[in-house]
């Protein structure tokens, strides 16, 4: 997916966050800084739906989770991403799903689980485990 400034999917960055981030930028890969949204936007959504997270912990981290996936959707969608065209189509596609979802979980009709479980889905293929060796070598 790529974004051009991922720092700014879900808030301005403030202080150290703001002093740091051309560090972080220049010192992580795309799909770590993906990851990373990813897994912030998660969690606030799991803090979220937990019981007397208060009347705004649920819209802020569903807006921000949308931000987040709209930022996705367009930058497979501008013409240097290099995702093929069969692959930006069903990120792009999860992307208005993941829209249409949250309106849903606004609403009421829904918990956000769904929206956390594709998340995590997206975040193990960013970063997939680790490759186990068999013991002996190094």
């Amino acid at each position: 997916m790529q974004t051009a400034d991922p720092s700014a999917l879900t808030s301005r960055p403030r202080g150290a966050a703001a002093a740091y981030g051309s560090v972080i930028r220049e010192t992580e890969t795309p799909r770590d800084i993906e990851y990373r949204v990813l897994a912030r936007t998660t969690d606030q959504l799991e803090t979220a739906a937990q019981p007397g997270a208060g009347p705004t912990a649920l819209p802020a981290a569903l807006h921000d989770n949308r931000m987040v996936w709209t930022a996705f959707a367009a930058d497979l969608a501008s013409p240097g991403n290099a995702w093929d065209d069969a692959g930006k189509a069903r990120l792009i596609s999860l992307a208005a799903w993941v829209v249409a979802e949250s309106e849903r979980v606004l609403q009421g009709a829904k918990p956000p689980n769904a929206l956390i479980e594709i998340n995590r889905i997206i975040m193990r293929g960013l970063k997939p485990a680790p490759l186990m060796q068999p013991e002996g070598t190094a």
